[in-house]
C-alpha cells in the first residue's frame, strides 16, 4: 500500500469521525425538550430547566462550530503540505533526530494551541460567564496556559527525547523500553499527581478540625480505610462547579474535595460522596484502571513498532524525509478508529465501575445523602438529565443521573 492509498485513508478516517461526532451530537440534542424523568423532577424547576437547556443547546452549537473548523484546519494542513513543511522549518535548525523531532512536535503544539485559544476564551468567557460558571480571571487564564506549555515541554519534550533515544539504539525492539518508562511514569504521577502538579495550578489545605473531618475519619475507621490526608482545594477561583476525587494509593493516598462542593452539600452528603470515592478504592478501580492503561499503552507501542519504520506512514502525511516523528503523527491518525474502540471498551467498564462505587456507598453509609448529593450537583452544573442512549454509549465514563438513582434506590 503506498503513501497516496494512506493519505486518502486518512483522510476518510477523518470525515468519518466528524460525521459520527455530529451524528451523535444530533441525536443529543434532540433529547434536550424531553420533559423531565419522575425520578429526577425535584431538581429544577421551570425556570432552572429552560436555563439548564439553554446551556446545553449554546453547548451543542458551539461545539458545531469549533469541530467544523478543527476539521477544515486539520484537513487544510494535511492537504496543503503542513506537516512537511514544519519538518522543513525544524531541519534548518538542526539534522539531530532528537532535535527536529523537538522542534517538529513543539511548533505543531504551539501553533495548534493558539489556533485553538480563541474558542477555549469564548468557552470560559463568554459561555460560562453567561450561565454563572466563571470564576477564572483573565490573568489565571494566561497564567495556567503558560503553565501548561512548560509542562508540556518539560514533560512531553523529555518523554519523547528518551523514547527516540530508544529507538536509535534498539531498533523496532524501541517499543519494549518505551512501555516500560511510560509504565514507571503513570505510576509515578499516580503516586505523585497530588504532591507535584496540582500545587502548580491550584492551592490545597488540609481540611480543618471540625465536625465535617469528624463525621469522614468516623466513616473512613468504620470501613478500615486508613486516611491521613484530607485536603481542600480552591477550585472556586476558576469555577462554581464542585467535585472530588482521591487519588494515590498506600500511604500516598488522599482525598480532595473541592471548596465548592463544602459551600454546596450538607455534611453527610459529602460523607456519602467520600464513601463513593473510597468505593473505588476498596474495589481496586485505580489498580485496574492503571493496569488497562499501561495494557493498551504496550498494545499500542507494539503496533507502533510495526509500521515506526515504513517511510510510507511518513508519506501518508506528505513528509519527504522519513522520520520517526513524522511516522509517530501519521501512525496516530492511522490507528484513530482502534482507540475510538479501546475508549469505548473503558468507557463500559468506567460506568460499571461508577455503579460498584454507588453501591459500595449505599451500603457502608446510606443510599439517599448520596442521592441527595448527585441532584445537587447535577443541578449547580445545569447537567444533561436526558441524554440520548447512544451518546452515552461513546461518551458518558459515568452512568446517566437517572440511571444512578435507579440504582441507589433499588
Amino acid at each position: 500500500m503506498n503513501y497516496p492509498v494512506l493519505f486518502y485513508i486518512i483522510i476518510g478516517i477523518l470525515l468519518l469521525q466528524f460525521a459520527v461526532e455530529t451524528i451523535l451530537d444530533v441525536l443529543n440534542a434532540g433529547k434536550f425538550k424531553d420533559p423531565i424523568p419522575e425520578e429526577l423532577e425535584d431538581i429544577f424547576d421551570e425556570n432552572e430547566y429552560r436555563k439548564s437547556q439553554d446551556y446545553k443547546r449554546v453547548n451543542f452549537k458551539f461545539g458545531l462550530i469549533s469541530g467544523v473548523f478543527s476539521l477544515l484546519f486539520t484537513l487544510g494542513f494535511l492537504i496543503f503540505g503542513g506537516f512537511d513543511w514544519v519538518d522543513s522549518l525544524a531541519r534548518t535548525v538542526t539534522e539531530h533526530p532528537i532535535g527536529v523531532a523537538l522542534l517538529f512536535f513543539g511548533i505543531i503544539f504551539l501553533g495548534s494551541d493558539l489556533v485553538s485559544t480563541p474558542f477555549t476564551y469564548y468557552q470560559t468567557f463568554v459561555i460560562e460567564e453567561k450561565f454563572g460558571f466563571n470564576k477564572t480571571t483573565r490573568k489565571l487564564f494566561l497564567t495556567d496556559k503558560l503553565k501548561g506549555w512548560l509542562m508540556s515541554i518539560i514533560l512531553g519534550g523529555g518523554m519523547l527525547s528518551v523514547v527516540i533515544l530508544f529507538f536509535m539504539w534498539a531498533g523496532a525492539d524501541f517499543w519494549i523500553y518505551a512501555w516500560i518508562l511510560i509504565a514507571v511514569f503513570s505510576l509515578f504521577i499516580n503516586l505523585f499527581y497530588s504532591r507535584l502538579i496540582v500545587p502548580l495550578f491550584n492551592k490545597q489545605t488540609p481540611l480543618p478540625e471540625g465536625s465535617l473531618r469528624d463525621k469522614i475519619e468516623t466513616y473512613a475507621r468504620k470501613v478500615g480505610f486508613e486516611l491521613k490526608s484530607i485536603f481542600v482545594i480552591d477550585g472556586s477561583k476558576r469555577s462554581t462547579k464542585a467535585n472530588a476525587y482521591f487519588s494515590g494509593f498506600g500511604r500516598e493516598k488522599r482525598v480532595t474535595l473541592y471548596d465548592t462542593l463544602i459551600q454546596d452539600l450538607e455534611e453527610d452528603e459529602i460523607v456519602a460522596v467520600l464513601a463513593h470515592e473510597v468505593g473505588h478504592y476498596k474495589r481496586h478501580h485505580i489498580l485496574y484502571n492503571l493496569t488497562s492503561s499501561i495494557l493498551l499503552t504496550g498494545l499500542t507501542l507494539f503496533i507502533l513498532s510495526l509500521f515506526i519504520n515504513n517511510p510510507q506512514v511518513s508519506g501518508a502525511i506528505g513528509v519527504q524525509i522519513p522520520s520517526f516523528h513524522a511516522a509517530l503523527i501519521g501512525f496516530g491518525l492511522l490507528y484513530s478508529p482502534i482507540s475510538e474502540i479501546t475508549g469505548l471498551l473503558m468507557n463500559a467498564l468506567s460506568r460499571k465501575f461508577e455503579f460498584q462505587a454507588d453501591n459500595y456507598a449505599r451500603e457502608t453509609f446510606a443510599p439517599l445523602p448520596l442521592i441527595n448529593s448527585l441532584k445537587k450537583l447535577s443541578k449547580k452544573s445545569l447537567s444533561n438529565l436526558t441524554p440520548h442512549t447512544a451518546y452515552v454509549f461513546v461518551h458518558y465514563s459515568h452512568p446517566p443521573l437517572k440511571d444512578r438513582i435507579q440504582n441507589l434506590r433499588a
